[in-house]
C-alpha cells in the first residue's frame, strides 16, 4: 500500500520527503501489531470493534506522537492525514487477521511483524534526534520511545507489564542495536537509503535470530532472605525486625491466622 502510494501528494496527504515512507511503514505495521495483540489471550478483555481500531491507532502513532512531543513539535501524525488513515485501515486488516471466525490468533504473524516493524521506528526515533541537534547518546534514547511507546501504551491499557520491564527476547536491545547501527553509518555518510537498509537488516536479523533461538534478557537477581507474603509480595527480611506476629497481621505484612504460614526463601 506505501509502495503503490509512493509518489502521491494529495492536499496535506504526504507520502514520501522527510522519511515519511519510513515512518508510514513504521506505523502502519505497528498498527496491524496493536489490533494483533489485542486478540492475544494475555491481552484480550472483550473489546469491541471500536477498541480494536483505537489498539491499533495507539500501536500505530503512538511511537511517532511520543518521539515528536519529546522534541516540542506538533505530531506529524495530526498534520499528514495519511498516518491515521493507513493505521486505521491495517487496523482493520489486523482485526480481520485475528478475529476472523473459526481462525486462532497467530502468534508466528504477530512476533515476525513485531521484528518487522521494531527497526523502523528505531531508525526514525534516531533520524529525528539528529535533525533536532541531539547528542548520540539521546539519539538513541529517543528511539528505543519512538520504538516502544506504542507497545507500553497498549500493554498499559490491557493492564499488563509493559514489555519493556520484563523479560523478553531483547525487545529493547533490538532498538538500541538499530539506532547505533544507523547512527555509524549516517556518521560514515553512507546515504539515506542505504543507512536505512544497513541499520535495518542488522536490526531485523538480530531479533528473528532471537526469536528462533529463545535468547533472553537475564533476569535480575533475587535479594536474599526475602520473604514472600500470603498475597506474594516480596518483602526484605528488614522490614520484619522487632515487629511481633499481631504487628504484621495488622499491618499486612504477615498473612492471618487462617492462611497458611509465611515462607522465606533462600537467596538465589
Amino acid at each position: 500500500m506505501i509502495a503503490a502510494a509512493s509518489g502521491i501528494h494529495f492536499g496535506s496527504w504526504q507520502f514520501t520527503g522527510d522519511y515519511t515512507t519510513i515512518d508510514l511503514i513504521a506505523a502502519s505495521t505497528n498498527a496491524l501489531n496493536g489490533a494483533l495483540l489485542a486478540r492475544r489471550p494475555d491481552h484480550y478483555h472483550n473489546f469491541t470493534r471500536t477498541g480494536i481500531i483505537l489498539m491499533a491507532l495507539l500501536g500505530g502513532l503512538g511511537g511517532g506522537v511520543t518521539r515528536d512531543v519529546l522534541l516540542n513539535k506538533t505530531p506529524v501524525a495530526l498534520l499528514n492525514p495519511a498516518f491515521v488513515t493507513v493505521c486505521v485501515a491495517f487496523g482493520f486488516i489486523g482485526y480481520w487477521a485475528a478475529f476472523k471466525s473459526g481462525q486462532l490468533f497467530r502468534e508466528g504473524l504477530f512476533q515476525f511483524l513485531t521484528a518487522f516493524s521494531l527497526p523502523w521506528y528505531a531508525i526514525m526515533g534516531a533520524s529525528a534526534a539528529v535533525t533536532s541537534h541531539l547528542p548520540a547518546l539521546g539519539a538513541v534514547g529517543l528511539a528505543v520511545v519512538a520504538s516502544t511507546a506504542g507497545r507500553y501504551y497498549i500493554d498499559i491499557t490491557s493492564g499488563v507489564p509493559p514489555k519493556q520491564f520484563i523479560r523478553s527476547e531483547f525487545f529493547v536491545a533490538t532498538a538500541i542495536l538499530t539506532a547505533v547501527v544507523w547512527l555509524a553509518c549516517y556518521g560514515l555518510h553512507f546515504g539515506v537509503w542505504l543507512s536505512v537498509g544497513v541499520a535495518f537488516a542488522i536490526g531485523f536479523t538480530f531479533r528473528i535470530v532471537a526469536l528462533y533461538r529463545g535468547w533472553e534478557e537475564p533476569l535480575a537477581h533475587e535479594p536474599k532472605g526475602v520473604v514472600i507474603h500470603g498475597d506474594k509480595r516480596p518483602l526484605l527480611g528488614r522490614k520484619l525486625e522487632g515487629k511481633s506476629k499481631q504487628e504484621l497481621r495488622e499491618l499486612g505484612l504477615a498473612p492471618s491466622t487462617s492462611s497458611g504460614p509465611v515462607t522465606t526463601k533462600a537467596g538465589p
